[in-house]
């Protein structure tokens, strides 16, 4: 029996010109594959915002592409932060990616902003008091990093389903199994949503190592012994994050699995790849097409 398989991307707002030009090289690789959405990451503090915005409305203007973009706890008051809500409401944003957010660098402890909402389940409320938004949220098959305990973490995301969300992405992880026994605990107590896998093609395994540390995801020995020594031979590296990626997509589709959301890190080629293994193939032109 076939799959019909669904993707979505996510982008970041680029810092420089050289970034912004690799940025749209890869938003128009993978728009032909006609993603059930893409967004577009917020920094911490709100540090991206213009940015993020700037990104936001120029795939409107270029693109097909539905948009969903990031909004976070972090760095704003209620109404700051539900005012571009409702600019995104206006100019017919109806997908938003609701985080609490990573605190701001140089400080390890979150702590809400003042005046402004706590925590993503009460940014999820207060979008529902804007309109009808698509809302996702953030999921941790390996428990969030300052969760009591993993009861604890999905009790958290239950919370921010009953308060609106629609679905929820999950943050990345290189242990199957892990996200599978995660998905099977949300279904015995109905949590009534999609967990989309995320899934991080691995760039540059030295940075993974970092993302890995920050969020606590497991990076199996196995990756360590299969990127070891290949520091100064990209060639080699990409062939074996191709690998890796599309065995790990594979084995999730065996399991059922039909939505996959990709950290792109703004490049396409490892991306393109794994989405054709999975059978997609490109739909639709661009607009410049």
């Amino acid at each position: 029996m076939s799959i019909n398989i669904r993707v979505s991307f996510e982008f970041f707002p680029p810092a420089t010109k050289k970034m912004s030009e690799t940025l749209w090289r890869s938003i128009k690789r993978l728009e032909p594959l006609s993603p059930n959405f893409v967004s577009v990451t917020y920094g911490a503090d709100g540090s991206t915002r213009d940015r993020t915005h700037q990104v936001i409305e120029r795939l409107q203007k270029e693109t097909s592409m539905i948009c969903a973009p990031h909004l976070t706890c972090i760095g704003a008051p209620r109404e700051e932060v539900l005012a571009v809500a409702k600019d995104y409401w206006k100019t017919g944003i109806r997908n938003i990616v609701a985080l609490r957010g990573d605190p701001p660098k140089g400080t390890k402890v979150y702590r809400p902003c003042k005046g402004g909402f706590d925590y993503a389940v009460d940014l999820v409320k207060g979008l529902r008091t804007i309109g009808d938004f698509d809302i996702s949220v953030a999921a941790y098959p390996e428990v969030h990093p300052e969760a009591k305990n993993a009861g604890a973490d999905i009790d958290n995301l239950k919370r921010k389903v009953d308060a609106g969300a629609s679905r929820a992405i999950t943050q990345f992880f290189l242990d199957t199994t892990a996200y599978l026994k995660f998905r099977d605990h949300c279904h015995a107590i109905n949590l009534g949503v999609p967990i989309i896998p995320g899934i991080l093609p691995i760039t540059n395994f030295s940075r993974l190592l970092e993302f890995a540390k920050d969020c606590g995801a497991f990076v199996p020995p196995k990756l360590h012994e299969q990127f070891s020594g290949l520091d100064e031979d990209p060639d080699a590296r990409r062939m074996i994050a191709e690998k890796v990626a599309i065995e790990q997509v594979e084995e999730l589709k065996q399991h059922g699995v039909d939505e996959f959301h990709f950290y792109t890190l703004n490049r396409s080629d490892l991306t393109y790849a794994i989405c054709h293994s999975l059978g997609l193939r490109p739909t639709q032109k661009t607009k410049e097409q």
